[in-house]
């Protein structure tokens, strides 16, 4: 039996805020965004992921203080082209560290409005075999 990790729940102060950091500045797909008497809950997913994350104000949302996720990691296939994008559309990203040149040694990170923290992960091998196939995504198949 698969067992999937597909939403993380983060813990925001402003989801409008958020929102925007995420989608116009990191470049996230807005996939849901719900209002109602009982709730406002946003879901976002990073390019080529299987994991959202999941902005809101349910009692699960509630009980996190905002900016307190720490690490969260992302993969790309050029570190490189990845922090450029983010510094282009107003992210402060953190300088690039190479531990060493095996693939998967290439780090750097970034935070949001509220500080939750991101690590970035360069893994080369993303780039010729994508976790989720090209022609499997939802949408434009891209």
């Amino acid at each position: 039996m698969d067992w999937t990790l597909e939403v993380v729940i983060l813990p925001v102060g402003d989801i409008d805020r958020a929102v925007a950091f995420y989608r116009d500045q990191v470049g996230f797909a807005l996939d849901h965004d719900v209002t109602n008497e009982h709730m406002h809950i946003v879901q976002l997913t990073p390019k080529g992921s299987g994991c959202s994350i999941v902005l809101g104000d349910l009692p699960a949302h509630r009980e996190m203080k905002p900016g307190s996720m720490r690490g969260l990691q992302l993969c790309v296939a050029d570190a490189e082209a990845a922090r450029s994008e983010l510094v282009a559309r107003g992210v402060a990203a953190g300088e690039i560290t190479r531990l060493d040149e095996r693939d998967g040694s290439t780090f750097f990170s970034f935070s949001d409005p509220d500080g939750n923290t991101w690590t970035v992960q360069e893994l080369k091998v993303r780039g010729e075999k994508p976790l989720i196939p090209h022609e499997a995504r939802i949408g434009s198949g891209t």
